[in-house]
């Protein structure tokens, strides 16, 4: 039935529905929520992210697998004890998998999303970390102002044209809010680099996900905002990240 309905890995997501399924009854109500186009990981309640499972609710942008390439280079500026923030948290799969890292960290995630908040504190909090509802920034609390070591963002960067042409997965069952850069995709990107150097104490450093084509911009973005940036690539895992150090 997956096979039919054009799952490209229809062999692999059998299995994971089989394993996570408690009968038949609820095999066949997941199999048939599959079918509709809910993405895999919404449908088992959970999504493999840098060797852990992340807690994933419908509603909830779903990590990517890409996003590890940010983890990696997150953790190697990371110390145990380090005050950090995971911005456009979503599930709160960065911010998870760096204390699994790291060790402990003064983790906190930020989110505008409810149904991402709810979801974040499922993964965050039994880490010891903290979760914020909010707009960027306005979600933090207000004295982590010039006390962050490391902020690191998967903010959307998704020109809002190009939405259209995304899997039906991202852009029927993924909030736009999580995907939607805005003309060019690098709104929320100007607005974090406007604002980190006010939270970041001196050295510390921004890390935004990007695309190889915005990454240029991106870093443009920060250097402005009085950032030293580079920018990181991995052709394994299809990702590029900006560096921002104050």
């Amino acid at each position: 039935m997956l096979r039919a309905a054009g799952c490209v890995y229809a062999e692999d997501e059998a299995q994971l529905l089989l394993s996570a399924a408690a009968d038949a009854s609820q095999l066949g109500s997941m199999v048939a929520l599959r079918l509709s186009g809910l993405p895999l990981e919404q449908v088992v309640g959970w999504a493999a992210f840098c060797g852990q499972r992340i807690s994933v609710s419908p509603g909830v942008f779903v990590p990517r697998r890409r996003t590890e390439f940010l983890v990696r280079l997150a953790a190697a500026r990371a110390f145990p004890g380090a005050v950090v923030v995971d911005m456009c948290c979503g599930s709160g799969a960065v911010g998870t998998a760096l204390v699994n890292a790291c060790g402990p960290l003064e983790l906190h995630a930020a989110d505008v999303e409810p149904a991402a908040v709810s979801c974040a504190r499922r993964n965050v909090e039994p880490l010891g970390g903290n979760v914020h509802q909010g707009d960027l920034f306005a979600a933090l609390p207000p004295e982590l102002r010039g006390n962050v070591n490391l902020l690191v963002a998967n903010a959307p960067y998704v020109p809002t044209d190009s939405i259209g042409l995304m899997p039906p997965e991202a852009r029927l069952y993924e909030p736009h809010v999580t995907l939607d850069g805005g003309a060019d995709g690098l709104d929320i990107q100007r607005r974090l680099a406007s604002e980190a150097p006010y939270w970041l104490m001196p050295g510390g450093s921004l890390l935004v996900e990007t695309s190889e084509d915005q990454a240029e911009a991106s870093a443009e973005i920060l250097e402005l905002c009085g950032f030293a940036a580079s920018v990181e690539s991995s052709e394994d895992l299809d990702a590029t990240v900006v560096i921002g150090t104050q």
